[in-house]
């Protein structure tokens, strides 16, 4: 009975906020909608003052200071005090007692942080619209390497700006790429999507071209109303990630892990204790260092003389080596001029009619050792 008790009170006490309202299903309600403030809502003002200042760097000075007026006047009409400090170089911001949205002044701290990150006066005044929020996205410490880290930035950017004009386009926001940050202004959707594709960037995931072909399909496919409640993945393309080889780093071999300190090195004062020069005194040195740049000029003279000898030294002659087809050409040579001189002879002999045949016509055992010697003799004359 008593556990029956307790959940009818839990019951009872769970539906009493739960009770439907006229509202909730009213289809004319737009609950995204942020309504302008109306000073009637808060006749009384602020009760305390409340105030934001921030640094800008040397170089704003001058355009700070010729922008400020126009600043601090669309800052006056929602009863906002702005203070530029050229000595300190800050920029402050407060509430007075004109002050009537007490939410004016996080739109005027925003809007001093924008001017700090060189966004245009003009366009920093816009956030202190109720549409309009501002997002500023802190880029440096996505990319440790500093030629990496210009090369990604200059991604978004693009050739002549195009890719960043196709990213305001798309988005609806105003973006400003400089330095260590991205400044964006826009809707809360679009602030997403440019946070998104600014870290997709930067930590190399994604290039900002694709996001922007992702973008375009999405737009033309909220147009058709068919499409309103499917799912839209099958229509977005897939990007495959190109890896590119890297050279692989040489790992240095760990030394074994010792517990205790290497050993201290020895001071200059131990190492003439080692050689005995701390105990001389001084005119021993100055004799000890005289000698010591003795020897290193002879030596230097001597290497000098050697350098200067070696001129007259005569190069060695080369002995040129005859070749196997040099000693064959020359053999054929010397039996072509045996053959002549035997072919004159017997002209000679034959004219005179002394002709001996049997010195012309020998047996074949003696036929080669004859060639080998008139080869032998031909080869000594030449």
């Amino acid at each position: 009975m008593a556990g029956e008790g307790e959940q009818t009170k839990k019951g009872k006490h769970k539906g009493k906020h739960d009770k439907p309202k006229p509202w909730d299903e009213d289809p004319n309600i737009d609950r995204w909608k942020i309504e302008k403030f109306d000073p009637s809502w808060n006749e009384g003002g602020m009760l305390e003052v409340s105030s934001f200042s921030t640094l800008f760097p040397a170089y704003l000075e001058k355009k700070l200071s010729e922008v400020w007026p126009s600043v601090k006047s669309a800052l006056k009409e929602h009863g906002i005090l702005g203070e530029l400090n050229l000595n300190e170089g800050t920029m402050t911001v407060s509430t007075t007692m004109k002050t009537r949205d007490p939410y004016i002044i996080i739109k005027a701290r925003d809007l001093i942080r924008l001017l700090s990150r060189s966004v245009p006066a003009p366009a920093a005044i816009q956030i202190l619209d109720d549409e309009k929020q501002c997002d500023i996205i802190k880029i440096s410490s996505l990319v440790r390497n500093k030629e990496k880290f210009v090369k990604r930035r200059q991604l978004l950017n693009g050739p002549n700006n195009s890719t960043l004009q196709a990213l305001e386009i798309l988005t609806g926001c105003y973006i400003v790429v400089h330095g260590n940050t991205v400044a964006a202004m826009g809707s809360f959707k679009g602030l997403k999507q440019i946070r998104r594709i600014v870290e997709d960037c930067m930590q190399n995931k994604m290039h900002p071209v694709h996001h922007i072909k992702i973008l375009m399909i999405k737009k033309e496919l909220e147009k058709d109303p068919d499409y309103a409640n499917e799912n839209w993945d099958r229509f977005l393309p897939k990007f495959k990630k190109n890896t590119v080889k890297r050279k692989k780093v040489k790992c240095k071999e760990k030394k074994p892990y010792t517990p205790f300190p290497p050993p201290p090195q020895p001071s200059k004062v131990d190492l003439l204790l080692e050689s005995g020069e701390y105990f001389l005194s001084n005119e021993k040195k100055l004799e000890k260092k005289w000698q010591e740049k003795q020897d290193k000029q002879s030596e230097k003279t001597a290497e000098n003389k050697r350098k200067r000898d070696a001129a007259f030294v005569p190069p060695e002659e080369q002995t040129v080596k005859v070749s196997e087809a040099a000693t064959d050409k020359s053999e054929v040579a010397a039996m072509a001029e045996s053959v002549k001189r035997k072919a004159m002879e017997f002209s000679k002999m034959k004219s005179a009619g002394n002709v001996n045949l049997e010195s012309y016509i020998a047996s074949p055992g003696e036929q080669p050792l004859k060639k080998k010697k008139k080869l032998k003799r031909s080869i000594a004359e030449e």
